[in-house]
């Protein structure tokens, strides 16, 4: 149990706590992991105290704001397997996830490190998923051959990144790169040869670059 939670907490407290969550969420959709529960305090209006007492580390803040968004991804990913056509939907997954990223740096940086931190159930529930979209795609022939499912988190990692970068001058941009990036994973005749797919030790060691780490301890 990351919080005290042992016994239902006092009216002031409550509302302290929805405070700081609420805080917590602006801030990280901003600056994703790389923001601090000092930054959470002074967006909140309460002393860094008050945050320490609730959420006596920010990995167990972070826990405490995307789990339930986390879980939204995983709704994502059901619902695209609902879909007639293999294709439309693992694009429209990536679509749609992609969008939910772009607006949410947090969000981002907790579903590229999903294996790393507290998220262990929605990335159980979630990496399934995602294998059968891609399965139902390549048994479907719309999927190129060579594109495997370690190169998803990649993928996403660069779309949103870009995604963050621009945001100021094109929030859009990224979007017409998602869409080159689907066009290049659809299967042709002529696909070229893409070289060996990322082994999980790569993209662990590419994910730590991408999202800054969550201390343990108090920061």
């Amino acid at each position: 149990m990351t919080e005290t939670e042992a016994r239902p907490l006092r009216r002031d407290a409550q509302r302290n706590r929805e405070r700081i969550i609420q805080a917590a969420r602006e801030v990280f959709a901003a600056r994703g992991f790389a923001a601090t529960l000092d930054d959470v305090a002074h967006h909140a209006g309460v002393g860094v105290g008050t945050v320490y007492r609730r959420f006596p580390t920010k990995e167990a803040l972070v826990e405490a704001v995307f789990t339930d968004r986390l879980e939204d991804l995983v709704t994502l990913a059901e619902e695209a397997l609902t879909e007639p056509s293999a294709w439309d939907g693992l694009t429209g997954f990536l679509r749609r996830s992609a969008r939910m990223h772009a607006t949410d740096r947090g969000l981002r940086d907790a579903a590229l490190s999903m294996d790393e931190h507290h998220f262990t159930q929605a990335g159980e529930h979630i990496v399934p998923l995602l294998e059968q979209l891609m399965a139902r795609a390549h048994a479907e022939g719309s999927l190129r051959a060579d594109a495997g499912f370690r190169d998803f988190p990649i993928i996403m990692a660069m779309v949103t990144d870009l995604a963050q970068q621009s945001a100021e001058c094109r929030p859009d941009l990224y979007e017409r790169y998602l869409e080159l990036v689907i066009d290049g994973l659809r299967a042709r005749p002529d696909n070229g040869d893409l070289g060996a797919e990322p082994s999980e030790t790569d993209v662990r060691a590419i994910m730590r670059e991408c999202v800054p780490p969550l201390e343990t301890r108090r920061r």
